[in-house]
């Protein structure tokens, strides 16, 4: 996510530094290189609200509910599994899939919580 945002940053301080030459040049046409970057700041404000936000959202979320697992919880993995927690620890879970089945887990395979 941070990745995302960094690139996204060095793209607009690129595009702000081939256009400041040119400004410099023209000094009549110095209104109009603003008027050229306002589309992009619009779009990477568009991004920022529509992709960006949502998912450190949805990843915040997930945190948050990895970190509450418990014993006795039902839990959904992210291979489509369902099974109840018999055990927690430090960064993993034993899931019980199946009566006497148990499975040791990351924390983080886990999707969802389910009823």
């Amino acid at each position: 996510m941070k990745n995302i945002m960094r690139s996204i940053f060095i793209s607009m301080a690129a595009v702000i530094a081939s256009t400041s030459p040119a400004l410099a040049a023209d000094a009549a046409g110095s209104s109009s290189g603003f008027t050229q970057l306002i589309p992009l700041v619009v779009i990477m404000v568009i991004f920022y609200f529509l992709l960006i936000r949502p998912q450190q959202k949805r990843a915040k979320e997930h945190r948050n509910m990895v970190e509450s697992l418990k014993k006795g919880d039902k839990v959904l993995t992210n291979g489509g599994i369902h099974g109840t927690i018999m055990d927690v620890k430090e960064g993993f879970l034993k899931v019980e899939i199946a009566e006497g089945v148990r499975v040791k887990m990351q924390r983080d395979a886990v999707a969802a919580l389910s009823d």
